[in-house]
């Protein structure tokens, strides 16, 4: 049996900033078994998540250097998502299962259940939106929560900086860090972004790099006494920045470096003696590291978005077709929240 199908693909790989023109919408029929022995799951996808860590994959040599797999053009791209089970082979699934986990940028996927499958199923009785399962409760929830307390070990009373602080993964670690008792500072590209930390997610100050010219003295001026932990999501400058006004044993979580996606001439130079005297601690970390901990931190995180502690963000395109505006729209700063592309 076939299934019809569409999928996003990139035509080539991608160097610099990715644009709509990258992509390429395919039609092609995936064959699918239902026997038991074949053990295969049909999934109808309903949210994919966009994220920008994916365009490292797209890049001619990423595998050289990254642990990550080269998207190959062409090929499908596998992609965070939730979606319903329409057919299966597998005991453990049953038409009509919700499900959460790896697909693809794609209406239907494929897959085998294994223990090197990210997937599971969302509970029936569960009172969450569905798109909250890719991101809050998904992988951009399990990022921040393990990166912020696995790796920066708050202390109540400390000082915070968060930069991309109003994506999907920054969002929450300040809100996070306002509800262990820290002073959070978050920076962002435009107003109305510095306005939604400040008014709706509670930082104690925020501002708009884009209109600082020193962004050193900027920080400086929003911690006189130092930053104890910083949350870096930017990389290039603003990483020296940041570093230049640690505190001495300083915490530094290394979550992502889009200014460094597109543009190799901006890697960050550090001054590594601000590193050594200070005894600054830089970890970088995925999301998956913290895996064996998911159920917890979703039952933690449920509980505080039901007791209205975490507000969520979300910034929702329609149609498969919209996946590659979407991704592209990342690396020119106009998601806020969370990004997704709802399906059906």
């Amino acid at each position: 049996m076939e299934v019809e199908n569409r999928y996003v693909a990139v035509r080539h790989h991608v160097e610099g900033s990715p644009s709509e023109s990258d992509f390429e919408l395919i039609t092609a029929a995936t064959p699918v078994r239902w026997t038991p022995e074949s053990g295969e799951v049909l999934v109808k996808n309903l949210y994919l998540s966009v994220d920008p860590y994916q365009l490292n994959r797209m890049k001619r040599h990423s595998a050289s250097h990254l642990a990550v797999d080269v998207i190959v053009p062409g090929e499908r791209i596998a992609a965070y998502g939730a979606g319903e089970v329409v057919a299966s082979g597998c005991a453990e699934y049953e038409a009509g299962d919700i499900v959460a986990g790896v697909l693809a940028w794609e209406d239907y996927t494929l897959f085998r259940p294994s223990p090197a499958v990210l997937m599971s199923k969302v509970d029936a009785s569960d009172d969450f939106p569905l798109s909250y399962h890719i991101g809050v409760l998904g992988t951009s929830g399990m990022t921040a929560y393990g990166g912020f307390y696995e790796v920066c070990k708050p202390k109540k009373g400390e000082t915070v900086f968060v930069s991309a602080a109003s994506g999907s993964v920054g969002s929450l670690v300040g809100q996070f860090a306002k509800l262990h008792g820290c002073y959070v500072v978050g920076c962002a590209g435009t107003q109305a972004k510095v306005d939604l930390l400040k008014d709706k997610l509670g930082f104690d100050d925020a501002f708009n790099y884009r209109e600082e010219p020193d962004l050193k003295a900027a920080l400086k001026r929003r911690f006189p006494d130092g930053i104890d932990i910083y949350f870096e999501n930017v990389g290039g400058e603003m990483l020296e920045a940041a570093l230049a006004n640690m505190n001495a044993y300083g915490r530094v979580a290394v979550c992502g470096v889009i200014a460094e996606y597109t543009d190799p001439g901006r890697r960050a130079v550090p001054d590594l003696l601000e590193v050594v005297y200070k005894r600054i601690t830089l970890r970088g970390f995925f999301a998956y590291d913290y895996i064996t901990r998911f159920h917890e931190f979703v039952g933690i995180i449920g509980g505080w978005i039901r007791e209205g502690k975490i507000q969520v963000v979300e910034d929702v395109s329609n149609g498969l077709e919209s996946v590659p505006s979407a991704f592209a729209a990342l690396f020119r700063g106009e998601n806020v929240g969370k990004k997704l592309v709802k399906l059906a």
